[in-house]
């Protein structure tokens, strides 16, 4: 059965077999723009550019809500792009800066940040406030993802 995944450089939508997934995914290139297909690293994205993560992505989606002038969320920088390698060919983060998306957090109801929102299937299924390091982030998203 194909996985769905976002190419987090174009989001163009790309099919790979769970077999490539699990075994070739640091190869695994965007036919359309060339870009990995996992980066290892946190992705800055829009309101769009999220919503189309969110809507197509079989993988789960990480979200951190943040803003450059937030002490915690410097703190949690980069500890969330460390959790992002370890966990690159089972979810996808992303970074939503929410000076430049104020519109996206009011509607998600984002009320302090840092925020991570996680999302499968279209969905949000879990959410947590506050800074946190690496390895809690690890074990929250593989708690939340299913």
């Amino acid at each position: 059965m194909p996985v769905h995944v976002v190419c987090p450089t174009c989001s163009t939508v790309n099919r790979l077999s769970e077999e490539r997934l699990q075994s070739d995914w640091k190869a695994a290139k965007c036919p359309k723009c060339g870009g990995p297909l996992f980066p290892a690293k946190p992705v800055d994205v829009s309101a769009p550019v999220l919503s189309r993560h969110v809507e197509r992505s079989d993988l789960p989606v990480v979200v951190d809500f943040w803003a450059a002038w937030c002490g915690p969320c410097k703190m949690m920088a980069p500890h969330f792009a460390e959790a992002a390698g370890q966990l690159a060919s089972k979810a996808r983060f992303l970074k939503v800066n929410t000076e430049e998306a104020p519109e996206l957090s009011g509607s998600l109801g984002i009320r302090s940040i840092p925020t991570m929102v996680l999302f499968r299937n279209g969905r949000e299924v879990a959410r947590q406030a506050g800074a946190m390091g690496s390895g809690q982030i690890v074990r929250w998203v593989m708690d939340h993802a299913g």
